[in-house]
């Protein structure tokens, strides 16, 4: 199993975790300390050594922030875990704020006294949040201060070692372009924009740059490293030794060097004294990059990391390999949901039992090479839970008249794959068949939609939520995240939801998966994968248009459609989603796995 179900959450062991932390601040003389749900490379997931905000919380989400003052602490979430934090923090110690309703800036203003000195790891932090953080800080007549150790880390005595697993060769068979082509499309990158080098400190860019994948975060096949590109001569990859094996390094001989890690101060300190101009991301690249190089007399250029976006156009073999990934995937999709209708209705099921079924069902695919994140097998009432996990202490039975809803992917070596589906167990109410179809026609809309070339997700995203909105009801979390091929299931630089302001492109792959969710009693999701092409011309129109191809085949769940508030053209896709499933999973399929598929595609009618 790629997935663990034990309960990472350790909140009864937070009040004396705060308190040695506490200590160990006044040990160093500071008035605080700000713990965030990161590592050294800003990446969304992270290591076991890098969960210092679940290890002195409990709260296990993938995005977070503490501050922890003498006297009172807080813990900042987003709309995704407004209910999970609740779940899993002590609230006596940490009080719950809304990352947007009362973001970091104004708790400080709010919280901290004059003349006190609040304090950060600059490795853990981007050079735009400090700059706010800082800024909040002055207004309140404090200081914010770097450290040069993690007190976290001085106190987390049985804190897990730094990941060591090999980092291998991704094949151009699946990369669809050599390391010398992206080195030269990345030179020119940078010539543009005056840059003499770039500092890489996301993972899944230099994955993608020098076509290598590795094991050191779960689920996300990358390796943790540094990298320092140099607009003309070879760039240099700063990585554990243990991880730099011979296949590795024979694969880059020809265009990269390999350095240890312990190199890369030292190497940034060096292009400082040369006096030369380097691009750096202040998005994610961490303040001590900054520090380090403005220090030793660089010229800075803040500016996007140059491998975002040509990471995010796929290229064609990318492209048609996520195709190939997709179909794979549901078809292991379909016999896991004909399954699931056999045995759920019997009491056969829980939580967990359908996450170990469904993540076999993709390993008899022979080829895959994890899941992409952990799977949200959430029943019930665990369904109104976006982000849910389930543990065994959690693990609850699926129930008729309940929802089922899974939201899963898979990591193959063409692809990455992501999908939600939302199952009645038994007979849905009446309310749940009108609220799973009115998530399902904003996920038409935005499915259908064609829209002129530049235009943003924010653009787009009232359209997955009109329908709802209409109802005096929504949801808190975007409608669509990028997936990255065989690399992060959540990647930027666009996505489809209200602070979505980056251009969409032909290539890009995002999801496409608006819900709704009725607090302890139950969740609604529908997720496809969908690609961002260039839309047949329209007769007469005067503007170059773009549309998504929909890369998911999976059945949605004819039980939970009220078609009587679809209208025909609403109708009419889903009819046509339906025998495009059929078409393209129905050679995979036999037996119940065929007959299950055959009949969860009929059309629908009035």
């Amino acid at each position: 199993m790629f997935q663990s179900f034990e309960d990472a959450g350790e909140t009864a062991q937070t009040g004396e975790r705060l308190k040695a932390l506490r200590a160990e601040l006044e040990r160093l003389g500071v008035d605080g300390f700000l713990v965030p749900r990161a590592d050294e490379h800003q990446g969304e997931y992270v290591a076991a050594y890098a969960e210092r905000l679940s290890w002195l919380t409990g709260f296990t989400g993938s995005a977070g922030l503490a501050v922890v003052l003498a006297d009172r602490a807080a813990i900042f979430i987003d709309g995704r875990y407004t209910i999970q934090a609740r779940e899993q923090v002590d609230t006596a110690l940490f009080t719950p704020c809304h990352l947007m309703d009362e973001p970091p800036a104004t708790w400080l203003k709010a919280n901290l006294r004059e003349g006190q000195a609040l304090a950060y790891d600059p490795w853990l932090h981007t050079s735009d949040q400090i700059a706010r953080l800082a800024k909040a800080c002055r207004a309140a007549g404090a200081a914010l201060v770097a450290l040069d150790s993690n007190p976290v880390d001085t106190v987390w005595t049985d804190q897990p070692p730094r990941p060591a697993t090999p980092a291998v060769p991704h094949p151009t068979q699946f990369a669809g372009k050599s390391v010398a082509d992206k080195l030269a499309e990345l030179s020119s990158s940078l010539e543009e924009k005056g840059a003499d080098d770039a500092v890489l400190t996301l993972p899944d860019s230099i994955a993608w740059a020098f076509n290598i994948r590795g094991h050191d975060i779960p689920h996300t096949p990358v390796a943790l490293a540094f990298a320092i590109l140099p607009r003309e001569g070879r760039p240099t990859l700063f990585i554990a030794p243990e991880k730099a094996e011979e296949a590795l390094r024979d694969h880059l001989a020809q265009a990269v060097d390999i350095a240890a890690p312990e190199a890369f101060e030292p190497a940034l300190g060096a292009l400082g004294e040369a006096g030369r101009r380097v691009l750096v991301d202040p998005a994610c690249a961490p303040e001590k990059v900054r520090t380090l190089l403005a220090d030793a007399g660089a010229d800075i250029i803040a500016a996007q990391d140059p491998c975002i976006l040509p990471k995010a156009r796929k290229n064609a073999v990318e492209i048609e390999g996520s195709r190939m990934a997709h179909r794979r995937d549901g078809a292991a999709m379909a016999r896991f949901l004909a399954w699931l209708d056999r045995e759920a209705p019997l009491g056969r099921v829980d939580e967990i039992s359908a996450a170990e079924k469904l993540e076999a069902l993709r390993a008899e695919t022979g080829v895959l090479e994890d899941i992409s994140f952990d799977t949200i097998s959430a029943s019930g009432p665990h369904a109104a839970l976006p982000h849910y996990r389930v543990s065994r202490a959690s693990n609850r039975p699926l129930a008729p008249g309940e929802i089922y809803l899974v939201d899963s992917g898979a990591q193959y070596r063409d692809g990455t794959t992501d999908i939600t589906r939302t199952i009645a167990v038994g007979e849905p109410t009446a309310e749940m068949r009108d609220r799973f179809t009115s998530v399902l026609k904003g996920h038409i809309a935005i499915a259908r939609i064609r829209f002129p070339a530049r235009t943003t997700g924010a653009q787009i995203d009232i359209l997955a939520r009109m329908a709802l909105w209409q109802k005096g009801l929504d949801f808190d979390h975007g409608t669509g995240h990028g997936v990255g091929s065989f690399l992060s299931v959540h990647e930027g630089p666009a996505r489809i939801s209200k602070a979505g302001h980056v251009a969409m492109e032909p290539g890009m792959i995002l999801s496409n998966e608006p819900g709704y969710y009725a607090e302890d009693r139950y969740g609604i999701r529908i997720e496809n994968l969908i690609l961002v092409t260039e839309a047949e011309p329209v007769e007469g129109g005067e503007r170059p248009m773009h549309g998504f191809e929909t890369l998911s085949f999976t059945p949605i769940d004819r039980r939970l459609v009220e078609p009587a508030i679809l209208d025909d053209g609403e109708l009419a896709w889903l009819n046509a989603y339906h025998a495009e499933v059929r078409r393209h999973i129905a050679p995979l399929l036999e037996g119940e796995g065929l007959a299950w598929l055959t009949a969860a595609t009929e059309p629908i009618s009035r």
